[in-house]
């Protein structure tokens, strides 16, 4: 895309992100997911539109975060196994210094454990290409939830109730939605540095023709466990601003929602259009407010709404919607189409 036009969009969404949250506070939380929803699908776009590597299982990331943030903060002051007992042997009341050294530290940690873990697994799941990468990966997010959920040490099925914000609830919501906005913002801005170095090419190289990479002196292996362990730094930062927003981590619907979470950063990836810097963005936007709408006013039907949307995505703009929009008016987008009349 054009570096111009680029540039043009970055000052309204800053301008959005900035004040949202004062011209409506009774939508923060919702307005906040949305920052955690275009983080999803950027960071899925690295593997899925960038690298051609299509993962099923980037929610892991995300669930492993989460449960590193939780670890970090309750351990900085507390005993984990007893505070994560059943029979709630250990209750801890943290002073207000307390509770923001630990959530710092909590999402360094969450970021470089999520990342450190996808370093690993590359070593393992990049033997696999195609839909076996696919099922592959989603193994891994299924797998991280059923772990923990019958880990005794950090509340098993029972979930870790999170140390409780020290201000009002209204403090909490702006301070969190604050932090998903710069999360999302960084999470865009290094992407954007990223894409326009040669690790840009390289990946690009492997997602049109990864013999050919490799026959060219790439090493693919390298770039797309880099790749990945990018991704997952920001999808751990993302899980420990969620799991401290929720109050509560469950295994399965709150730390490794694989069903939920897990597919939405596919879907709306594909929406926006994939492989392109603001079409992630642009879909994530679009699926979200499909789903808060039809989650408050057509409840019981959107499964069906969110499903009509994925169908005419991939029927009718299978390049998705900035695929489709560059298609259409090139010269929008700063992209020069050669008249091959007046070159004959």
């Amino acid at each position: 895309m054009n570096k111009k036009f680029s540039m043009k969009l970055h000052l309204p969404v800053l301008l959005f992100g900035l004040v949202m949250p004062f011209l409506f506070p009774s939508l923060q939380y919702q307005i906040a997911t949305l920052w955690v929803m275009i983080l999803f699908a950027l960071t899925w776009d690295v593997m899925g539109g960038q690298m051609g590597y299509n993962s099923l299982g980037n929610i892991f990331f995300f669930g492993i975060g989460m449960y590193a943030s939780a670890v970090v903060q309750i351990m900085q002051f507390a005993d984990v196994g007893q505070y994560t007992a059943a029979q709630g042997v250990l209750e801890v009341q943290y002073s207000n210094t307390q509770y923001f050294q630990g959530l710092v530290l909590g999402i360094i940690a969450s970021g470089f454990v999520a990342a450190l873990s996808a370093v690993l697994l590359g070593w393992t799941v990049f033997g696999l290409r195609g839909p076996y990468f696919a099922i592959g990966t989603l193994g891994l997010a299924l797998a991280g939830g059923e772990l923990m959920g019958t880990w005794e040490w950090v509340g098993a099925g029972g979930g870790i109730p999170m140390p409780v914000f020290p201000y009002s609830a209204q403090a909490k919501g702006m301070t969190f939605y604050f932090l998903c906005f710069i999360a999302a913002v960084v999470t865009f801005a290094t992407l954007q540095w990223v894409y326009t170095t040669r690790f840009g090419l390289a990946i690009n190289a492997i997602r049109d023709d990864e013999e050919k990479a490799e026959a060219m002196g790439i090493y693919t292996v390298r770039y797309k466990t880099i790749g990945w362990a990018i991704s997952a730094f920001f999808l751990g930062i993302s899980g420990a601003l969620f799991g401290n927003i929720t109050g509560f981590i469950e295994p399965l619907e709150v730390a490794f929602p694989t069903v939920t979470f897990g597919i939405f950063m596919v879907a709306m990836t594909l929406l926006g259009g994939k492989g392109t810097l603001w079409g992630p963005v642009l879909g994530a936007v679009l699926f979200h407010t499909l789903k808060e709408v039809t989650w408050t006013y057509f409840l019981g039907w959107q499964w069906v709404a969110l499903g009509m949307l994925i169908i005419i995505n991939v029927v009718f703009f299978q390049q998705g919607i900035m695929g489709w929009l560059m298609e259409k008016y090139p010269e929008k987008f700063g992209i020069v189409v050669e008249d091959k009349g007046a070159s004959k």
